[in-house]
């Protein structure tokens, strides 16, 4: 969106800066859109903007990555109109730039940084109304440090009143002892800015026009400047590198697991479970340690996910168990069971009490309700029926190669251990299928599905085609004790013997 199409009737407009390169995070991703559990930097300081000020006028400057950042911000702030700042040159040029391209901003002007994403909406709420209360030409929110280093320090008057703030590096050492910090956020009076930022210089040590230094301006011109000293002095951390975007992620990680912890969810070790911003938890949850709840992620009340468990933009109803397991688009339904080890991909959906146990992947499956896959499977582009079970080390074989193919097993089926099903195929209601078989046709309801060959044993094999191996040696020994016990000292080279159990059903190992 252009700047001339915002809407300029508000009294209040928000102008973030995210134009910077953040040399220090050495990497080609813009600073402000490096991920902090679930939103983006930028994206943390534009929402909690909108939940503290309203949705207003939205001016996000850009710069490096202007292409990158301006494609995000289509995707979570599509309001947001953009000014490019091709050259930086200061905070102070990027709102001088600002006010130039609009032309047509009255009222309250909020700018903030962009890498500033722990800031509470309260906290920017309250900024806001002290300013207009006040009636102001500016207020600036501050915090008290206990290591100030980098930062910009508020200097007071003898009264108390703020009277300019300065950058660390053209502090002197008395002035860096100062604790009180300048945040990075602050309100002016339109009017009043457009006046100030004329007079900007850049006779300072890195050559930019800063925007503090219109905080000095106005108290030289008699101007009211107030200042907001946010309670809690985490909200003002920003980022340079990734150590220190570390940590901010475990500042607000713990945010997060105490505002969950307080609202009824039992979050059993803290310290090792990460849990997104976008994510909601019911009551009565029990999070395992080592679990990371990513994205749109929904879990109900009273379920248990964990230990060591990934559910990422997935459904997780009430009273689930999901244990070591990687959950990714998936949908698990009341009661349902999922692991420990299995890999729940996109478009799979568990109904009411459904299961899908060790060692087991699925992919846009629908498994009905109290339906079971218990271990050692793969169900892709299937639907399972209700109250169905799948025996162990099954396969559906959905892929020819070209396209992907659908299996359908109906309800009350009972499937064999060490199945094929090569889609597309179908089985029926209360239809059954043998152990070790390769299903190519649909099954029938009611049916018994077969599709392997009779057994066939070629004796002393071993003894004649591995002589002088172990497997020979203990062969003959349990052929000769064979004999001695049954009195037969013949036995025939090559003999076909029927199977131990019947062809049609066999053993099925693994079935529930």
């Amino acid at each position: 969106m252009h700047p001339e199409q915002a809407d300029s009737t508000s009294s209040r407009t928000l102008i973030v800066l995210a134009a910077g390169e953040g040399k220090r995070m050495k990497s080609s991703l813009p600073k402000v859109l490096h991920p902090l559990l679930g939103r983006t930097v930028v994206g943390h300081v534009l929402e909690a903007a909108r939940e503290g000020l309203g949705d207003g006028r939205v001016l996000v400057v850009v710069g490096h990555g202007a292409d990158q950042v301006r494609g995000h911000l289509a995707e979570i702030a599509p309001a947001a109109a953009t000014v490019l700042q091709s050259e930086q040159r200061g905070t102070g040029h990027a709102v001088r730039m600002v006010m130039e391209a609009v032309g047509d901003l009255t009222g309250s002007v909020v700018v903030v940084n962009g890498d500033f994403p722990l800031v509470r909406p309260a906290t920017l709420a309250g900024l806001v109304a002290g300013h207009e209360e006040a009636g102001a030409a500016a207020t600036i929110l501050t915090a008290q440090v206990p290591n100030p280093t980098g930062m910009g320090r508020i200097l007071r008057g003898a009264l108390g009143g703020v009277e300019r703030i300065v950058e660390e590096r053209d502090a002197t050492a008395e002035q860096r002892a100062i604790r009180e910090i300048n945040a990075g956020a602050y309100v002016f009076d339109a009017a009043v800015l457009r006046q100030m930022l004329g007079k900007l210089g850049s006779d300072n040590d890195q050559g930019e026009e800063y925007l503090t230094d219109v905080i000095g301006l106005l108290v030289a011109d008699g101007y009211s400047v107030a200042a907001h000293q946010a309670v809690d002095a985490t909200e003002v951390l920003g980022c340079n590198d990734r150590a220190e975007l570390a940590v901010l992620r475990a500042v607000l990680r713990d945010r997060i697991n105490t505002y969950w912890m307080r609202s009824g969810v039992s979050i059993i070790d803290p310290a090792t479970t990460w849990i997104d911003v976008t994510v909601t938890i019911g009551r009565d949850t029990v999070v395992e340690p080592n679990t990371h709840l990513r994205g749109a992620t929904s879990v109900g009340e009273s379920a248990v996910v964990g230990p060591d468990t990934t559910v990422a933009d997935s459904v997780v109803a009430d009273e689930a168990v999901v244990v070591r397991a990687h959950v990714q688009g998936a949908e698990i339904g009341p009661k349902a069971q999922v692991g420990p080890y299995a890999y729940l991909r996109p478009g799979s959906r568990l109904a009411t009490k459904a299961k899908v146990g060790t060692f087991v992947e699925t992919k846009k499956a629908e498994i009905g309700e109290g339906a079971k896959v218990p271990h050692l499977s793969y169900v892709g582009d299937a639907t399972i029926g209700e109250h169905t079970n799948i025996g162990a080390a099954t396969v559906f074989v959905n892929y020819d190669g070209v396209d992907k193919h659908h299996t359908t097993i109906g309800s009350h089926a009972r499937t064999g251990a060490d199945n094929m099903f090569v889609a597309p195929v179908q089985v029926g209601d209360g239809a059954y299928t043998a152990a070790g078989s390769i299903i190519t046709k649909d099954v029938p309801p009611g049916a018994l599905g077969v599709g392997r060959a009779q057994q066939r044993n070629i004796e002393d094999w071993v003894p004649r085609k591995r002589p002088g191996t172990a497997a020979a040696t203990a062969a003959e020994a349990a052929r000769a004790t064979e004999a001695a016990t049954t009195g037969d000292a013949t036995v025939d080279s090559e003999v076909s013997h029927p199977p131990t159990t019947s062809p049609e059903v066999g053993q099925r190992p693994g079935e529930e």
